[in-house]
C-alpha cells in the first residue's frame, strides 16, 4: 500500500519558454484530476525559460498539491523530465507535454492497460492501430520522424513504433533506478528510457493515443535529429560496456 500521503498521480510538465499556453494547459489538466477525484500532485519543471512560465505555473498550481521545479540554465527535455521524476511522490508518473498534444483525458487508457494487464510502463503511440490523429505534422517533420524511428529500432532492436510520442505513463518505484543511471538530457530521452526498461526486464506496452500536432514545436529540424542518433549511440555504447549496471 502506498505509504500515508504519497498521491496515486504525479504529472510531471517539462516546459521551456511555455508562458502562452501553460495556463490552459494546467487547468485541462487540474479540472481533469479533480472531476475524476484522481489523488495527483502535478510537477512543472521549468528548464531554463526566459519567459514568465515559473511564474504562470505557480500562479496556475496555487491551491493544489503541485508545485514548480526550477532549472537556472536550459538542460534539454530529458535533464528536465529526470528532475521532475526524482521529485515525484506518485505511486505512477505520468509525462505529458507541456502543449498537451495527447490530451489527458488519454490517461485512463493508459492507467486501465497498466492495471488490467500488469504493465510497468505504458506508451502513447501515433504508430499503431486504433491511433487517431487529428493534426498532423507538416509532411518534412513526419517524415524525418518515421526515419528516426526506423533507425532508433535498427540500432537498439526496440520494438516500439513511436518512442516520441509525449505520452508516457510508468511505476515510479520500478523505473526511477533507471532514471538514476540515465544521462541522455535531449529529446531522445524516451528511447534510452525504453531501452534499458527492455534491457533490465520492465513490462512495457505501447497502446494508440489521441494525437493533435502543435505548430509551436521546439525541436529543431536541423539541430536536434543529428543530436538524436549521437545520443543513440551513446546509449548502445554505454550499455554494452556495462555504464548502466548496478
Amino acid at each position: 500500500m502506498p505509504a500515508r500521503g504519497e498521491p496515486h498521480l504525479s504529472v510531471v510538465i517539462p516546459a521551456h519558454d511555455e508562458a502562452d499556453r501553460l495556463a490552459t494547459t494546467l487547468r485541462r489538466i487540474s479540472g481533469y484530476l479533480d472531476e475524476r477525484r484522481i489523488d495527483s500532485e502535478v510537477l512543472v519543471v521549468d528548464d531554463g525559460s526566459r519567459d514568465a512560465t515559473p511564474e504562470v505555473a505557480r500562479r496556475l498550481l496555487d491551491g493544489r498539491r503541485g508545485r514548480v521545479l526550477r532549472r537556472t540554465e536550459r538542460g534539454g527535455k530529458g535533464a528536465a523530465v529526470r528532475l521532475g521524476v526524482a521529485e515525484a511522490a506518485g505511486r505512477w508518473v505520468l509525462v505529458t507535454d507541456a502543449d498537451l498534444s495527447t490530451p489527458i483525458e488519454e490517461y485512463g487508457r493508459l492507467a486501465d492497460v497498466a492495471r488490467d494487464r500488469d504493465r510497468d510502463v505504458v506508451i502513447g503511440s501515433r504508430a499503431v492501430a486504433g491511433s487517431r490523429v487529428e493534426v498532423r505534422q507538416h509532411v518534412v517533420r513526419e517524415t524525418l520522424g518515421k526515419a528516426f524511428n526506423v533507425l532508433m529500432r535498427a540500432m537498439t532492436g526496440l520494438p516500439f513504433r513511436d518512442t516520441q510520442c509525449g505520452f508516457k505513463l510508468f511505476d515510479r518505484k520500478r523505473t526511477k533506478p533507471l532514471f538514476e543511471r540515465m544521462v541522455v538530457d535531449g529529446f531522445a530521452w524516451d528511447v534510452e528510457l525504453l531501452f534499458l526498461c527492455v534491457r533490465f526486464g520492465l513490462r512495457v506496452e505501447e497502446i494508440p493515443v489521441v494525437w493533435r500536432n502543435d505548430p509551436k514545436t521546439t525541436v529543431s529540424l536541423l539541430a536536434d535529429p543529428p543530436r538524436m542518433l549521437l545520443d543513440l549511440l551513446r546509449v548502445r555504447w554505454r550499455f554494452r560496456t556495462g555504464a548502466y549496471n548496478p
